[in-house]
């Protein structure tokens, strides 16, 4: 019976402890009682100081989801409990009973669900589009460029463009502009 459980690690360090589990697997031959080690991550463009970037940020930092084939009664199987516990990197079972130790708790399904679709979604999501931190109708005000300084209220995003539509008043009326996300920066009032 394969369940998923959370393994917790080390905070940056879910990657290192990830290989190195996976190298042990592949040496001690348990491929099939451990199919899958995940560190869920997402993506994220940023643009800062005119430059586009890509990084790809933990969704539950400090954990690893494995899926473990278990014994009917929902045991890890000893050669698995040892080898995930002597891994270096502090690598425990979250939702362990301290009196059956080698049952910990598996995720539940609408978890595994939730875990899953995001893994698919990093996997399938366009490269490209970029976080957007103004809302529609905030006030922002244009940093560069030939409207510099002047002030208007955010109309549209366009994150797979890096974009915004900003409404600014020019020559006594409202006009809508496309600038990129870091020519313009939030009014504080």
């Amino acid at each position: 019976m394969l369940n998923w459980y959370v393994l917790r690690v080390g905070t940056n360090r879910e990657t290192s402890v990830r290989k190195r589990l996976m190298s042990k697997i592949q040496t001690q031959d348990l491929a099939e009682q451990i199919p899958e080690l995940l560190v869920v991550t997402e993506r994220h463009t940023e643009i800062k100081a005119g430059k586009r970037r890509t990084v790809e940020r933990k969704v539950y930092p400090g954990y690893i989801m494995a899926q473990i084939n278990v014994d009917d009664e929902g045991r890890v199987p000893p050669e698995i409990w040892h080898l995930i516990r002597e891994v270096p990197g502090s690598v425990k079972f979250v939702g362990h009973n301290p009196d059956e130790p080698d049952k910990p708790t598996p995720l539940s399904q609408a978890e595994v669900d939730k875990m899953l679709q995001q893994v698919a979604l990093v996997n399938a999501e366009e490269e490209g589009a970029v976080a957007i931190e103004y809302e529609v109708g905030q006030m922002v005000r244009i940093r560069e460029g030939s409207f510099e300084n002047f002030e208007g209220a955010v109309e549209e995003l366009f994150p797979e463009k890096g974009m915004v539509k900003v409404s600014i008043m020019v020559f006594g009326r409202p006009t809508p502009i496309d600038f990129e996300v870091w020519k313009v920066e939030k009014v504080d009032k």
